[in-house]
């Protein structure tokens, strides 16, 4: 046996063992779980899916929501890129060695810390929720609209950073050389020799960044920062159910249509996809965004696999100036005040938060308390990837064009008319099902499962696997779209049946990057579990909201800290599977 297959199935018994472990603190062996007078309330909800509320005051209200919500991505995205920007810059191998030190290889030694420590900064803003960002904004500033963009703005410009940072420095340096050697100062060479050969990686991504925006827009209404969120829970506190299909087809066709947008700029770049873009690094970055890829590959490579774009591309110049008009009408219908960050209200509300939490407390818990409350978090992640995964599993391959679509690789030219009607059929619900999983916040498929399930771990693990199984399924239908056909066609030509195809060719391409993905969504849903806790589904996510309800600041931050340990052990554990099975 190879090390590699050792390593395997290393891996794969811990996985079985690690999810079997799960079941028993989540209580699916023994215990209540299903609250049977629910039933009730979840069939009058499903019900009104075919009677949504269609009053004209109340379509003007969705439609001025819907608008608040993009508004807040628009802005958190158009921020945390600035922010991004300046830390990618900072957190790039490149610029270190090419800027700061210069010429002098003893200087890079020296400020080799200095970058090692831009990159771990990075890692503490990215490793807290949104939500809890938005929290803290509004206990100082009160309930701005500042709030819902920063709380986007700093995790996704942490994020951004990252990623900005690792695609600096998969990016050829040439050019670069090129310049230095004629004589161009260090900064020269790195403008206008690194930059513009990054440049279409750095602006799909921002696109990219822009479509998780609006996920985590709609999830900040949660805690009253308004827009689709903000009404979503209302209607749902008030059990308002034809509102609430309502308020969820305009998250569905808003979502869809920043996925369409994100997508299509993405593919006139030349083919810098999703995928491309999250293989540039081996570690994971935050709540929504890139996914890291096992076998990392430089932009060349990406861009020499398919055909050459012009420089100017008037469908990206119009995008553009479609996105610099949304950012600024959104900023002057939200009007967020950022002076109010700054004020000296702000600046004292700060300072007495600071004071209260300072030193940190167990708000009465004991040490044992809190390692029970993080193991049934860390539980909720396990069974909440483990749905995904099998759910993803499902629905990628038939949501994957080139694989189910007539003409595609399993069904081939000369399909029958019945199997080319099934194949299109497959592909229309899957893509659909899999954008109203995404699309529905997870805190929404908790409030709604929390009639069906006792509150505990189960409700919010099952609010979460649904929501990372759209994320996820879509994802890996990404990776079955771009794989190489020509095995997958020799393999046809061969005689092969579309089964074998697929057991033989698509499965063994796909599963390195599948795995990849599986472990950062199991990063993703650690922080997620925040998500959950903050409707009464979960263990720390519980905790947390009821220390924050009391205003017992110190006790938070004990809660955070442990929240930061989870993701930073998260984060290790998948590295080193990625490292050992690559």
């Amino acid at each position: 046996m190879s090390a590699r297959d050792g390593a395997r199935r290393w891996w794969g018994l811990a996985a079985v063992l690690l999810v079997g472990w799960a079941a028993l603190e989540a209580g699916l062996v023994s215990g209540e779980l299903v609250n049977t007078g629910g039933w009730g309330q979840v069939k009058e909800f499903l019900g009104a899916v075919v009677h949504p509320a269609t009053g004209a005051d109340f379509l003007a209200r969705t439609a001025r929501a819907a608008f608040v919500t993009l508004a807040f991505a628009v802005l958190g995205t158009f921020l945390s890129l600035i922010l991004g920007t300046v830390g990618g810059v900072l957190g790039s191998e490149v610029w270190w060695s090419t800027v700061a030190a210069g010429s002098d290889e003893g200087r890079l030694g020296r400020l080799r810390a200095a970058w090692l420590a831009v990159r771990g900064a990075l890692a503490v803003p990215r490793s807290i929720h949104e939500i809890l960002w938005g929290l803290f904004f509004i206990n100082i500033v009160g309930l701005d609209p500042i709030v819902g963009v920063l709380a986007i703005a700093i995790p996704y410009g942490a994020i951004t950073a990252k990623l900005f940072s690792e695609i600096l420095d998969e990016t050829s340096r040439d050019a670069l050389r090129a310049l230095r050697n004629a004589g161009a100062s260090p900064s020269e060479a790195f403008m206008y020799g690194l930059v513009p050969e990054a440049f279409r990686d750095l602006l799909s991504y921002a696109f990219y960044r822009f479509e998780c925006s609006i996920r985590s827009a709609a999830v900040l209404g949660i805690i009253g920062a308004g827009g689709l969120g903000y009404e979503l829970f209302l209607s749902l506190q008030s059990l308002r159910y034809p509102q609430m299909w309502t308020l969820l087809a305009a998250l569905i066709a808003l979502t869809g249509a920043t996925d369409l947008w994100s997508g299509f700029v993405r593919r006139r770049l030349g083919g810098a996809t999703r995928l491309s873009l999250k293989e540039a690094g081996a570690a994971p970055a935050g709540p929504e965004g890139e996914d890291p890829g096992a076998a990392p590959s430089t932009p060349e490579e990406e861009r020499s696999a398919g055909p050459e774009r012009p420089s100017r591309d008037p469908a990206i110049t119009a995008s553009l100036a479609a996105a610099g008009l949304l950012l600024v009408v959104s900023a002057v219908y939200i009007g967020p005040h950022l002076g109010e960050i700054f004020s000296a209200e702000a600046a004292g509300m700060a300072a007495r938060l600071a004071e209260q939490s300072f030193p940190p407390t167990t708000g009465g818990l004991t040490a044992l308390e809190l390692v029970d409350l993080s193991a049934g978090t860390l539980a909720m992640s396990v069974l909440a990837i483990a749905l995904a995964t099998a759910g993803g599993l499902l629905l990628a391959f038939p949501a994957a064009g080139n694989l189910s679509l007539p003409g595609g690789v399993l069904l081939g030219d000369g399909a029958g008319r019945a199997w080319k009607a099934v194949g299109t059929a497959a592909f229309g619900l899957s893509r659909a099902v899999l954008l109203v999983l995404r699309a529905v916040p997870a805190p929404v498929w908790a409030l709604v499962l929390l009639f069906l399930f006792f509150p505990g771990i189960l409700p919010g693990a099952l609010a979460l696997g649904l929501y990372t199984m759209g994320v996820l399924g879509r994802l890996m239908s990404e990776v079955a779209e771009n794989l190489d056909r020509r095995p997958l066609e020799a393999l046809r030509a061969q005689g092969a049946s579309g089964a074998e195809v697929f057991l033989y060719g698509v499965l063994p391409a796909s599963a390195r990057k599948f795995l990849s993905y599986v472990l950062y969504r199991w990063e993703v849903s650690i922080r997620g579990t925040v998500m959950v806790g903050v409707v009464g589904a979960g263990s720390l996510g519980v905790l947390l909201t009821e220390q924050l309800s009391s205003f017992d600041y110190s006790a938070v931050l004990t809660t955070l800290g442990c929240y930061v340990v989870l993701t930073f052990a998260v984060d290790m554990i998948s590295a080193r599977a990625r490292s050992d099975l690559r």
